[in-house]
C-alpha cells in the first residue's frame, strides 16, 4: 500500500525526556512527514491514550517505573493493530529480539535516528496492508458464511418441495389412479358377459391389461413418493435405513450388512432426514461408480455424537474426481450435514470408499424445523391400497 506524503499522521510518543521528544519530532518533520506527535510518560496515560485513534506508537525502552516492553504488552492486550517502534539510548540485542518477537515493528538507537522516518513509514504501510488482508479475510469469511446459510436454506427448500410433490402425488395422482382402478375392477365384476362370451374376449383382455397398467402406475407412484418423502422415517432412522438397504440389495444384487448400536435412536428434529439422505446418496454413488460386491453400513450414537458410516469394497474414488468442478453430490453432502451442525469425512483407496457422517446431538447443535417443515412432516402419504 503506497504511503501518501500529504497525509497527517497521529503518532503517540512514549518518552520521559522532553529533549529527546523534540529531537525525534524534528527528525520526523525534517523528513517531510506531516504529523501530530503526542508525548506521554506514564502507564496510566498510555492506557488512556490507547482508547484513541493512532497511526503508530514510538516508545522509549527505559522509562520511569516501566519499560517499552510493558507498553507493547498493553498494546497487544488492547487488540489494537498499531505499528510499534522501540527507540532507546541503549538496548541489548536480546531485548531487541524479544521486542520483535512480541510484535514490535522495528527498533532503533537514539544516537542514529536517520532511519526513523523510513522505519515509521514502512511500519505504517505494512500495518495497513495487514489490516486490509485481515478485513479481506473477514469479508471472505462472511461471504462463505452467507453461502453456507444459502446452501442450508436450499437444502431445506428442496426437502419441503419434495414433501409438497409427494403430497400432490398422493392426493391427486394417486387418488385418480386408485379411482380408475376401482372403476375397472367394478366393470370386470359387474359385466359377466365380458367373461362368458368369447366374442368379447379381446375386450376382456384389454380390461385386464388396463387393470395391470394402472396397478403398475400406482406402484411406481408409491415408489416415487417414498423416495421424495420417506414416510418410513417416522418409524425411526434404523428401520428406515434397513428398508433402504434391503431395497438396494434387491435392486443391485450387492450384499449390504447393517450394524446399529441402538434400534430406537432418539434424535433431534432434522437429524434423521439428513442421515437418511446421506446414506441414500452414498448408496446411489456406490451403485453408479464403485462396482462393489459388498456394502457395510454402521449407525451408532456415542458420547453424544451420531455416526453413520457407509463403506464399500469397490474400486475407490480417484483423488482428482473429488476436486472436479462438477462434484456437487459430495459438496451437497457437506452442506446437508452442516444444516444440523454435522460434517462428512470421505476417504478412498484401491480397497474401497468410506463415507462417515458425524452429527453432535447436544441441545441446540441440530437444526430445528421451521413451521412449514413441521407442517410438511405432519402429512405423510399413506399407502393407497387402503383407499
Amino acid at each position: 500500500m503506497a504511503f501518501h506524503p500529504e497525509r497527517k499522521l497521529r503518532v503517540l510518543h512514549i518518552e520521559d525526556s522532553e529533549l529527546d521528544h523534540q529531537l525525534i519530532a524534528a527528525q520526523l518533520r525534517r523528513s517531510g512527514l506531516n504529523l501530530e506527535l503526542h508525548r506521554v510518560d506514564s502507564l496510566s496515560e498510555v492506557q488512556r491514550c490507547l482508547t484513541q485513534a493512532w497511526d503508530a506508537i514510538i516508545s522509549d525502552y527505559n522509562l520511569p517505573g516501566f519499560s517499552g516492553l510493558e507498553v507493547l504488552e498493553l498494546v497487544k492486550a488492547s487488540n489494537r493493530m498499531l505499528p510499534f517502534i522501540l527507540v532507546s539510548g541503549e538496548i541489548g540485542e536480546d531485548t531487541a529480539v524479544a521486542a520483535m518477537r512480541n510484535g514490535a515493528s522495528d527498533y532503533l538507537l537514539k544516537n542514529n535516528l536517520t532511519r526513523l522516518a523510513p522505519a515509521l513509514m514502512h511500519a505504517i504501510e505494512a500495518n495497513e496492508s495487514l489490516r486490509a488482508r485481515v478485513e479481506a479475510d473477514r469479508e471472505l469469511l462472511k461471504s462463505k458464511q452467507r453461502l453456507h446459510e444459502l446452501a442450508g436454506h436450499l437444502q431445506t427448500s428442496v426437502e419441503m418441495e419434495r414433501a409438497a410433490i409427494a403430497r400432490e402425488i398422493h392426493d391427486d395422482v394417486g387418488g385418480s389412479l386408485t379411482a380408475i382402478k376401482f372403476d375397472l375392477a367394478w366393470m370386470q365384476r359387474h359385466v359377466p358377459a365380458l367373461q362368458d362370451n368369447p366374442e368379447f374376449a379381446p375386450l376382456n383382455q384389454r380390461l385386464l391389461s388396463a387393470l395391470e397398467t394402472v396397478t403398475h402406475a400406482i406402484e411406481a407412484s408409491q415408489r416415487i413418493m417414498r423416495d421424495l418423502r420417506p414416510a418410513i422415517l417416522e418409524q425411526g432412522l434404523v428401520p428406515a435405513v434397513q428398508w433402504m438397504a434391503a431395497r438396494f440389495e434387491r435392486r443391485t444384487g450387492t450384499e449390504v450388512r447393517l450394524r446399529s448400536s441402538d434400534d430406537q435412536m432418539q434424535l433431534p428434529a432434522g437429524v434423521p432426514l439428513v442421515a437418511y439422505r446421506t446414506a441414500q446418496e452414498a448408496l446411489t454413488n456406490i451403485s453408479k461408480h464403485a462396482q462393489a460386491t459388498q456394502v457395510d453400513i454402521e449407525l451408532s450414537v456415542d458420547s453424544g455424537v451420531l455416526t453413520l458410516e457407509v463403506r464399500d469394497n469397490g474400486q475407490g474414488i480417484a483423488p482428482g474426481d473429488l476436486a472436479k468442478a462438477g462434484s456437487f453430490g459430495i459438496r451437497g453432502l457437506h452442506e446437508r450435514a452442516a444444516t444440523v451442525g454435522g460434517w462428512v469425512d470421505l476417504s478412498s483407496n484401491a480397497q474401497g470408499t468410506s463415507l462417515i457422517l458425524s452429527v453432535p446431538l447436544e441441545e441446540g447443535a441440530a437444526a430445528r424445523l421451521t413451521d412449514d417443515e413441521s407442517m410438511a412432516r405432519e402429512h405423510d402419504p399413506s399407502a393407497w391400497d387402503s383407499e
